[in-house]
């Protein structure tokens, strides 16, 4: 692999991140969030799975459906791990505040890093963990201000989130030969299994949520679709911790779309929020510096 192909991987990662940022700006568009998760998580998951199969059907036509013979245990294991940060995630944003969920969020590089150490044999270089350091004081500093209270449980749930999305992003260059974007087809079919599960195996549930909240969960899905497809082709190139130390530019550009007029919602964020996010932005730039010279991936 030569320099401009880790770069590449770099920047789809980099975008992924922005990609997923948009989330934020759904969920604060939906009506009474707090009372339609399951079905939100049903939407989401179910249009998530058919984004991805309609980009395998226009990448590799109709044997596409023998990827799914193909999946084995690391496809599984990551369909699990990443239906669990999409369900966590949401729960414990509605079940505690932001700053408690983006602190969560920001041990995502550091538990990929020490899985990826001992399960894959990555190992981190100095700048990495120095970028995963700074990336980490970003976000103490995002939240400083903020309120720290709200439910222990929610900061339990943030954190198995963001587990689950680390080991997600280990199990997806365990073996090379996995299909990777069937496990994210999983993932959306185990999170709308899931919700339907709860939900009592009943359709009655959705015909009570607004159709505004209907329509945003399924714009959701395809934002989380199209960042998904952005970082599996980058994931190739790149170690589990690098990967999400870049997907953390999910919380920096997700304070930045609510605060622009464009999109109405206008939460102004505190100068400490602003310094939090240069510092976090700054530190992926810094990690993103010496892209270029980078040695041979880990993986095949």
């Amino acid at each position: 692999m030569n320099s401009n192909s880790y770069f590449n991987a770099f920047i789809l990662v980099f975008l992924a991140g922005l990609c997923w940022s948009f989330g934020v700006v759904t969920v604060r568009y939906m009506a009474d969030a707090q009372s339609y998760v399951f079905q939100y998580l049903f939407y989401r998951g179910l249009s998530i799975a058919i984004i991805l199969i309609i980009y395998l059907f226009i990448k590799e036509g109709f044997s596409f459906y023998k990827n799914f013979f193909r999946i084995g245990i690391s496809g599984i294991l990551g369909g699990i791990f990443l239906a669990t940060a999409f369900t966590g995630f949401i729960f414990s944003i509605t079940m505690t505040t932001a700053a408690v969920t983006l602190f969560m969020l920001a041990s995502m590089p550091f538990i990929a890093a020490i899985v990826g150490y001992f399960i894959l044999g990555e190992i981190i270089r100095r700048s990495t963990i120095i970028a995963m350091i700074i990336a980490f004081i970003g976000v103490c500093v995002m939240i400083y201000n903020d309120t720290i209270s709200g439910s222990a449980l929610g900061a339990i749930i943030g954190f198995i989130s963001a587990t689950g999305f680390a080991l997600y992003s280990v199990t997806i260059r365990w073996k090379p030969e996995t299909p990777k974007f069937t496990t994210v087809v999983l993932a959306g079919l185990f999170c709308a299994l899931f919700s339907f599960c709860i939900l009592g195996l009943s359709f009655e549930p959705f015909t009570k949520m607004p159709t505004i909240n209907s329509y945003l969960s399924l714009l959701h899905g395809f934002i989380v679709a199209c960042g998904l497809i952005l970082y599996t082709l980058g994931a190739k190139y790149l170690p589990s911790a690098e990967l999400t130390l870049l997907s953390l530019m999910e919380v920096v550009g997700g304070v930045l779309w609510v605060w622009m007029p464009l999109f109405g919602i206008n939460e102004v964020p505190s100068f400490t929020v602003v310094l939090g996010g240069i510092i976090i932005t700054s530190a992926v730039l810094f990690h993103g510096y010496g892209a270029r010279r980078k040695r041979e991936p880990v993986l095949p």
